[in-house]
């Protein structure tokens, strides 16, 4: 029979057997001894104290369709979206087009399209976008395919996105967030991020919602007292005058770096050089051509505004004259107001232009929708009066029957295919051609002291022709006024 001894016994005992120094070393390892006896009883698993204060995942709850919890095993989780459109006017061909190219869009943003529905109305819904009974019917799809996020085939008001969310218990964004949200990703220059930045303000401005606190009021204005005088302001009236505050700074800051763009402007207008656009629809090819003509090496990817910031290239005509070639922001249908706003400032290199390359696709199923809706920008930024060559591009895999038709209806119209070099000489010659060319034609003898008013000559004119004489280079250009007046001194005789 074995004896018990109390706890003050056992203290005492320690204290006897064991010096101070290793008392507590005792203590604790006759605190964590293991007994069959005692500790079998216990519930559960025995951890270490580390493995005891940790966090514990609870299995089972994730709602994810797959454990990615391990990070070698990691995936990206696209959002998961349906999209929904109204048909108001034209064919049905029209408006699954106009799906298309928005779920065209939502790839581009980043997001899995599971499915797209249509209705058929005059007009919107003034509450849902689609109707009360339409929208529970997109709820349900939206249960059916596990989806995450609405996408409207359109701008809608600010009551349209609550009252819809609602319905259908799942984020709502409109086409105008989706592409605000392309830009986003997509901006890489300092003055292209403010400008989104900009946009994406002046679009969640009338759009900021507030509960709970965000509509609980500040503390009134006024000295002394217990400062409750009037009601001050609720916490959503603070934001949105501090998203004001931000618009204003932002518009400075652009407006800043638009003038570094207008010295280079007017540096090239001071030399005569002329200036080429290229506008066109996004993802139409716009990067591809410019560098086919200029080897500019600019980013080139089949997605829609894979490039937003402009770029300017020098290139060269076949007969030797220069000029610049800007490479422009893609347009959509239905561009949201506030990028054409925020980005006026880099389309100007379009009203600036000398002549504008309106680029089309060919292997688009409706080219001329493409057509119309640029022209609109164009109209937008006061460039109408810029001469216009149509580029239909890809013509290599266009239908021959469309390319027709588009040669036919456009008059100042070509065929090209970036990709292969199609059709690019023939362009080349009559960008030469339509570019707009110095007013004064002079002959000059040139002595070889003045070789500076020969290299002018022939970057600021067009050099007809030019022999190497004895007394000087004898030149006959076609220069500007004030070229002209700098080369009059040393016009001969028999030509005066």
């Amino acid at each position: 029979m074995t004896s018990s001894s109390s706890p003050s016994q056992d203290t005492k005992r320690l204290a006897h057997d064991y010096p101070e120094g290793l008392r507590a070393d005792a203590l604790m390892e006759e605190d964590v001894a293991w007994s069959h006896e005692i500790d079998g009883e216990r519930d559960g698993d025995q951890f270490d104290r580390s493995e005891r204060a940790a966090l514990r995942r609870v299995a089972g709850l994730s709602t994810e369709l797959e454990d990615v919890t391990e990070v070698e095993y990691r995936q990206l989780r696209l959002e998961r979206v349906v999209l929904v459109g109204v048909w108001t006017t034209g064919t049905v061909q029209d408006a699954d087009n106009s799906l298309a190219e928005l779920a065209a869009l939502a790839e581009t943003a980043g997001a899995l399209v599971l499915d797209g529905v249509i209705q058929r109305r005059d007009k919107p819904d003034a509450a849902t976008y689609i109707g009360s009974g339409k929208a529970l019917e997109l709820r349900d799809i939206v249960l059916e395919t596990g989806a995450d996020t609405v996408i409207c085939d359109g701008e809608l008001s600010p009551g349209q996105l609550i009252q819809l969310e609602d319905v259908v218990k799942v984020k709502v964004i409109d086409r105008t967030a989706l592409i605000l949200d392309i830009f986003a990703q997509h901006a890489k220059s300092r003055e292209g991020k403010a400008q989104v930045a900009l946009a994406q303000m002046q679009y969640m401005l009338p759009r900021l919602r507030g509960w709970g606190q965000s509509l609980s009021r500040q503390m009134g204005g006024g000295r002394g007292g217990l400062a409750t005088r009037g009601p001050g302001e609720t916490k959503i009236e603070t934001d949105r005058r501090r998203i004001r505050e931000k618009m204003a700074k932002m518009r400075r800051e652009i407006a800043e770096m638009k003038t570094g763009r207008e010295i280079k402007r007017q540096e090239r207008r001071r030399h005569k050089v002329p200036s080429v656009a290229i506008a066109g629809y996004t993802n139409a090819g716009k990067s591809s051509l410019l560098n086919r003509l200029t080897g500019a090496g600019v980013l080139v990817e089949n997605a829609l505004f894979a490039t937003l910031d402009p770029t300017v290239r020098r290139a060269e005509t076949p007969s030797g004259r220069l000029y610049t070639l800007a490479d422009t922001v893609g347009f959509v249908r239905h561009l949201p107001h506030h990028l054409v706003e925020a980005f006026r400032s880099t389309m100007e290199e379009v009203g600036d232009s000398d002549l504008i390359l309106h680029v089309v696709d060919g292997s688009h199923p409706v080219p001329e929708e493409q057509l119309a809706a640029v022209r609109e920008v164009i109209r937008d930024v006061g460039a109408t009066d810029v001469p216009e060559i149509v580029v239909i591009n890809k013509a290599d895999a266009a239908d021959p029957l469309v390319l027709q038709r588009l040669l036919r209806n456009e008059k100042r119209s070509i065929a090209v295919s970036a990709r292969t070099g199609q059709g690019i000489e023939e362009l080349l010659a009559l960008i030469d051609t339509d570019l707009p060319r110095p007013s004064v034609e002079v002959e000059a003898l040139v002595p070889y002291t003045h070789g500076k008013l020969v290299a002018r000559a022939h970057t600021e004119g067009e050099v007809i022709s030019e022999e190497h004489t004895a007394e000087g280079t004898l030149l006959k250009v076609r220069v500007h006024e004030e070229l002209a007046a700098d080369l009059a001194p040393y016009v001969p005789a028999q030509f005066a």
